[in-house]
C-alpha cells in the first residue's frame, strides 16, 4: 500500500492492535501518524500518561486524548438507563455503545487537522470494524479508511512479535487479552472467549473481589436520572455511576459472559464486568414496575429492545434513535424514588423501593388482602363481561 498523501489519524486505545497499527503506519507506509484516544471514562490519569508515552516510542507526530465521557452520558447512557437496555437480557452494551462516540470525536479531530486518512485497529472478525467504518464514512467522507489489522489478517502473536522486533517496550503479558474499559463497563476478550465452554480466569478480570461481608446500597432517581447514592446528592449522574461502580466492583458484582449475534452474522462471546450498569438498570427497572402503568411498561420494553439493537449495530446516527429517545424521556416523569440494594460477593439483590409515585398505594386496596375501590359484585359483573368473547368463541366452535 503506497500513497502520496501522508497524514493519517489513528483511533488509538493503547492496546495491542492499535499499538501495532501506529508502528506499521509509520514504519511500513511512511505516514505521519497522529493518534487520538476517545476517552469514555475508562482511563486513569496515570494510564493516559502511560499511553501518551508509548506513542512517543512509536514515532507518532501528535497524540490527543479526547474526553467525551460527559457527552457519552448525556447522549447515550441516560437513555440506556431509562430503557433498561441489556443486550440479550445480559450485556449493558458497555463497548458497543461507546464506539459511536469515540468514532465521532476522532472523525472531528481528523477534520480539524485536515487528515488525508483515518485508521483503526479493528480486526475483520468483529463488530467494531463496522462501527468505526460507518461513522467515519458519514462524518469523514473524504478521508480514506486504513485498517492494517483487518487487511493483513494478523494474529495477536504476530503483532506482539512485530512490536518486540522493533524494540517496543510494553506489557505483552497483559496484551494477551483485549480489554476495553469505559464508564459503562469493561469488556474482556481472550482465548477462553473464543470457545463456548471455558470461563475467563480470575486474573483476567481487571477488578478483583476485596469485600466479603454484605453491605447495603441505596440509589435515588428523579425522572429516571441518578441524583443520589446512599443518601448523598451528586453533582452529576457520572459521579453516581462512579460511586456505584466502586461499591459493587469491590464484591466482584457485574461479571458475566455475553453471547450474541454480531453485525456480520456470526455468534460472538465476550466477558465483561459492569457492576454499576447492572445494579443501576435493575434498580431503575424495579422502580418503574412500581411507578409506570402496564401499557407504559409494555411499550417501553418494545422500544428499548429496538433502541439497544440499533445501538449495538452501529446505527446511532439513524434519526429514529432520536424519536425513541424522546419517548424514553417522556416516560420518566413519574420515575422518582429510592431503591435499596444488598450487595454480596458476586451478586446483589434489590430489596425494595420508596417512591411518592408508587402505584402500590393502599388507597384502593392491597393485593390479596383487601379491596377498597370495588365490591365483590363489581368483580363478578366484570368477570362476566370479560368472559363474553371466549364464551362466544368456544360455543360457536363447539369446544
Amino acid at each position: 500500500m503506497t500513497t502520496d498523501k501522508k497524514k493519517v489519524v489513528l483511533a488509538y486505545s493503547g492496546g495491542l492492535d492499535t499499538t501495532y497499527c501506529a508502528l506499521y503506519l509509520s514504519k511500513e507506509l511512511g505516514m505521519d501518524v497522529y493518534t487520538a484516544l476517545g476517552n469514555t471514562g475508562g482511563f486513569s490519569d496515570e494510564e493516559l500518561a502511560e499511553i501518551e508515552d508509548r506513542t512517543k516510542q512509536l514515532g507518532v507526530i501528535e497524540h490527543v486524548s479526547l474526553d467525551i465521557t460527559k457527552e457519552y452520558y448525556e447522549k447515550c447512557i441516560k437513555y440506556m438507563i431509562m430503557g433498561n437496555v441489556l443486550k440479550n437480557n445480559t450485556y449493558p452494551l458497555s463497548v458497543s455503545s461507546e464506539r459511536a462516540f469515540q468514532a465521532m470525536a476522532i472523525a472531528q479531530y481528523a477534520h480539524s487537522i485536515n487528515a488525508d486518512y483515518i485508521a483503526h485497529g479493528s480486526t475483520g472478525a468483529g463488530n467494531d470494524q463496522i462501527r468505526f467504518d460507518l461513522i467515519f464514512k458519514i462524518m469523514a467522507p473524504n478521508a480514506e479508511i486504513i485498517t492494517p489489522t483487518r487487511d493483513l489478517e494478523l494474529s495477536r502473536e504476530t503483532e506482539i512479535q512485530y512490536l518486540k522486533d522493533h524494540g517496543i517496550d510494553a506489557n505483552f503479558e497483559k496484551m494477551k487479552y483485549s480489554i476495553n474499559a469505559g464508564i459503562w463497563g469493561t469488556s474482556i476478550g481472550g482465548k477462553e472467549t473464543l470457545t463456548s465452554s471455558q470461563p475467563l480466569p480470575e486474573e483476567a478480570y481487571p477488578k478483583q473481589v476485596v469485600k466479603t461481608e454484605p453491605e447495603k446500597l441505596s440509589i435515588e432517581f428523579k425522572e429516571g436520572e441518578l441524583v443520589a447514592v446512599n443518601g448523598e446528592n451528586v453533582a452529576h449522574a457520572l459521579e453516581a455511576i462512579q460511586k456505584i461502580e466502586a461499591a459493587g466492583a469491590a464484591f466482584g458484582i457485574g461479571r458475566d459472559m455475553h453471547v450474541g449475534d454480531t453485525i456480520i452474522g456470526t455468534k460472538g462471546r465476550v466477558a465483561f464486568e459492569a457492576a454499576a450498569p447492572l445494579m443501576i438498570i435493575k434498580a431503575h427497572e424495579t422502580l418503574e414496575k412500581h411507578t409506570l402503568t402496564k401499557w407504559q411498561m409494555y411499550w417501553k420494553e418494545q422500544i428499548s429492545n429496538f433502541y439497544g439493537m440499533l445501538l449495538h449495530e452501529a446505527q446511532y446516527l439513524e434519526p429514529v434513535m432520536r424519536n425513541m429517545e424522546t419517548f424514553l424521556v417522556d416516560s420518566q416523569k413519574n420515575v422518582n424514588g429510592t431503591v435499596f440494594i444488598k450487595m454480596s460477593p458476586e451478586q446483589f439483590l434489590v430489596e425494595g423501593i420508596e417512591s411518592p409515585n408508587d402505584l402500590m398505594s393502599d388507597l384502593f386496596g392491597q393485593y390479596g388482602e383487601s379491596n377498597e375501590g370495588w365490591t365483590a359484585d363489581d368483580v363478578k359483573g366484570f368477570t362476566n363481561i370479560l368472559a363474553n368473547s371466549l364464551k362466544i368463541y368456544h360455543t360457536v366452535n363447539n369446544q
